[in-house]
């Protein structure tokens, strides 16, 4: 079982930046993939970066170039930096892992609120 917390979320200027974390238990970590979703007032969850075991990095076309995801697998973390932050990204930003690629993502966290002010 794998339990995912996230913090760093926050009020933030248009242009701003935020650092999000998720800090992950479990042994395994090393081995999970792992993303970050969204979801604003009204919408769907969407996808907004991922990071495999092998730290290859994925990105929505909506946030490239602006979203760095990464992980720390000594500290069982993934981070996900937000720099250029536009109100369009205000959401509430959640954590997921999945231990098998070809799976859905099967832990998720509590999310985190991120808002962004023009």
């Amino acid at each position: 079982q794998v339990q995912l917390v996230e913090s760093g979320g926050g009020l933030v200027q248009a242009g701003g930046s935020l650092r999000l974390s998720c800090a992950a238990s479990g042994r395994t970590f090393s081995n999970y993939d792992m993303a970050w979703f969204r979801q604003a007032p009204g919408t769907q969850r969407e996808f907004v970066a991922r990071i495999t075991g092998g730290h290859t990095e994925y990105y929505a076309d909506s946030v490239k170039g602006r979203f760095t995801v990464s992980r720390d697998n000594a500290k069982s973390t993934v981070y996900l930096q937000m720099n250029s932050l536009k109100p369009d990204d205000t959401a509430v930003y959640y954590c997921a892992g999945r231990r098998h690629t070809t799976s859905a993502y099967t832990y998720w966290g509590q999310g985190t609120q991120v808002t962004v002010s023009s």
